[in-house]
């Protein structure tokens, strides 16, 4: 069984299906188990747990009837993000931006946070917040 897993509902699936595709191998040893590039539907897992999915937009509004409200909201501030532990927080960051991820901050230590903490941030093709972290 899966434990609580994030799916990311994404309006450029092909987009969004490539940059994971391309990342979750290295970043958390995430192995594609369904879909391709031409979706609606993909997932990776780690081991037998869910990691990560993509689901189309306009494939889930249908479903649950909300085809008719607007895809995006104005811009505000984050209301989630994903997270990620990595081994190396510098490498992960630069495979992230080497598959089409948007820099927010590069790699940071944080001290404030844990002795050994160190972060980078940056958005997903579809905006989506990301954090590394290694401590």
């Amino acid at each position: 069984m899966d434990a609580l897993h994030p799916r990311l509902l994404v309006s450029d699936f092909a987009a969004s299906f490539r940059f994971y595709d391309a990342v979750l191998p290295d970043l958390i040893g995430a192995s594609r188990t369904r879909g391709d590039v031409r979706g609606p539907y993909a997932s990776w897992d780690v081991g037998a747990q869910g990691a990560v999915m993509l689901f189309d937009r306009a494939a889930m509004a249908a479903v649950v009837g909300t085809e008719h409200l607007p895809a995006r909201t104005p811009a505000a501030q984050d209301r989630a993000m994903m997270v990620s532990r990595v081994a190396d927080v510098d490498a992960g960051y630069a495979l992230c931006l080497a598959n089409g991820a948007r820099p927010v901050v590069p790699p940071t230590d944080r001290p404030e946070w844990g002795p050994t903490m160190r972060t980078a941030h940056v958005r997903d093709p579809e905006g989506v917040l990301i954090e590394l972290q290694s401590y």
